[in-house]
């Protein structure tokens, strides 16, 4: 969807607080008789008194209050870009631990009709489950699937592709053990994942020939955490090329530092059973030392430093 390409960086910059401001906008624009003016998106402003997470969730609780989700007409006049920035404030307003609840029941509210429930599908798809979206998040996506699966908006056929994507993002979930896998390395030899000892393993999967890969590797190789943790063997780096070229992948394995475990998908059982999403390459999931996922499907080493400082 490449319409959010145009979009997700603004919303990612934007505070959510500071959304709150954005009201006294909205709020204006509704003086008039406009269409325009009429199906503004109205954000909502949390009182003054209230500040961090107590205003968030006011905002959050609020979110919707303005907009009619049984008026269908409005979707012929509301600007895509803009409600899909909307929404994604939203979802950036919703932990993790909440986004079931929800994102449950913003979807119920959209199944007042089929045209509300496409509309707010298809945005859900591109902010939450979309790869080149910033604000992927398969936690959040989980509940807009299974809003989908039980829609008797939808046939079996209409279906299946949302059962698929429902099967992959129920994968490696946080908090979850993460699925094994076998990996060779250069030499041929052929372990696995559950293999491996150390308080924190970071799966990179990644491809020789990707510009994004080499950027997470370098923002890895300059963290004096990774480095540190690597050096002590606290931490386990484990590379993995999911493709079939080996060509590609040998001709890079100078590229990474010994201390790290460069390997290949043998067989491509990775991509074939559906064990890890690889739509979107590069990939980092962090685990525990019992194999539980902290962090998945992510590319900001930033957030993966802190994961590894805070637990010790």
């Amino acid at each position: 969807m490449i319409w959010l390409r145009n979009i997700l960086l603004l919303v990612v910059m934007t505070t959510i607080i500071s959304c709150g401001n954005a009201g006294k906008r909205g709020d204006h624009s509704s003086e008039g008789g406009t269409d325009e003016a009429r199906y503004a998106l109205r954000i909502p402003q949390a009182p003054p008194a209230l500040q961090g997470e107590a205003a968030a969730a006011y905002l959050r609780d609020n979110w919707w209050r303005e907009f009619d989700f049984g008026d269908t007409l409005q979707l012929q006049h509301l600007d895509k870009n803009e409600f899909a920035r909307f929404f994604a404030r939203y979802t950036m307003l919703v932990p993790a631990d909440s986004a079931d609840s929800y994102m449950s029941e913003l979807m119920q509210k959209a199944s007042l009709s089929k045209p509300m429930f496409d509309y707010f599908m298809l945005i859900a798809e591109g902010v939450l489950h979309d790869p080149n979206s910033e604000l992927r998040d398969d936690e959040k996506y989980i509940p807009v699937l299974e809003a989908a699966l039980q829609s008797d908006y939808l046939d079996e056929y209409e279906k299946a592709p949302y059962r698929y994507d429902l099967n992959i993002a129920r994968q490696n979930r946080m908090g979850q053990p993460a699925n094994d896998f076998a990996y060779t390395t250069a030499d041929g030899r052929t372990s696995r994942l559950y293999e491996l000892r150390a308080e924190h393993i970071l799966i990179f999967i990644s491809n020789p020939g990707c510009g994004m890969c080499g950027d997470v590797k370098t923002q890895l190789l300059s963290s004096p955490i990774v480095t540190d943790r690597v050096a002590r063997g606290e931490l386990k780096v484990l590379v993995i090329y999911p493709d079939e070229d080996l060509t590609a992948w040998r001709e890079g394995l100078n590229d990474y530092p010994s201390q790290w475990i460069n390997a290949y998908d043998k067989g491509g059982v990775i991509t074939r059973d559906n064990l890890y999403d690889l739509r979107a390459i590069p990939a980092l999931y962090l685990l525990d030392a019992e194999k539980c996922v902290l962090a998945k499907d992510c590319t900001d080493v930033g957030f993966i430093e802190k994961l590894i400082a805070d637990s010790q």
